[in-house]
């Protein structure tokens, strides 16, 4: 929630309540060109669980942990595997973000940068390490960067004249998968693009609790 905080409103929140769930929207101006952005932070109290609704929202994703909290990161493993087997039915691929957050941590460090890049290799994902409470510029950069994966993947997909369909839901415990991550669902329009961030978030508190809260961009939580 924080790195959504930083980016709707450029300050930094150390407290916020990590089970609730909203969806917040932010005009942006990305490569010149406006962009409707709809964030979506969500509180997956349960575990991954009934996610599926998540999936089929986000045009993106920013699967966020923390990098002095070796736990969250092995939480994205599992969150990545199902946005991987989600995408594999999809005819729509969507894009996936890995974020380290907490970058300011680094005296604390338990996740070296080397892993989060190994781990976004293996997934075929694009690797960040940013930090809620320092600048504001390299947060922002994380979500049009996302945006700018949308539109990429979007001028990769034919154009069809038919009206679009939802990807049909994936059967079995692979399909609610989710940990720390972002969904950002992006859309092109006559005027202001639309474009939905999921973000998915664990936490060492969350870690406590032993119910990974999936994240996203709610008055934001992506930590």
């Amino acid at each position: 929630a924080a790195l959504t905080v930083k980016f709707l409103t450029k300050r930094f929140i150390s407290e916020y309540d990590p089970n609730l769930e909203d969806t917040y929207t932010s005009e942006e101006l990305v490569d010149q060109q406006p962009v409707l952005l709809k964030v979506m932070d969500t509180a997956d109290q349960d575990g991954p669980v009934n996610c599926e609704r998540y999936l089929r929202w986000a045009s993106a994703f920013l699967v966020v942990y923390s990098i002095e909290d070796k736990r969250s990161f092995a939480g994205c493993r599992r969150y990545l595997d199902v946005l991987a087997a989600h995408a594999g039915g999809c005819p729509r691929a969507r894009p996936v973000l890995l974020l380290g957050n907490k970058l300011d941590m680094e005296p604390y460090r338990q996740v070296t940068k080397a892993e989060g890049l190994s781990l976004a290799a293996a997934f075929g994902c694009l690797f960040f390490e940013v930090s809620a409470c320092l600048g504001f510029e390299a947060v922002r950069h994380v979500f049009h960067e996302a945006v700018r994966e949308v539109r990429r993947a979007a001028e990769r997909r034919p154009l069809f004249l038919a009206e679009e369909r939802p990807c049909p839901p994936r059967a079995g415990p692979a399909a609610c998968a989710l940990s720390t991550l972002s969904t950002v669902t992006y859309k092109e329009v006559p005027s202001v693009a639309q474009a939905k961030l999921v973000t998915v978030k664990s936490s060492r508190a969350q870690s406590k609790r032993k119910a990974p809260t999936l994240t996203l961009l709610k008055g934001f939580k992506i930590f």
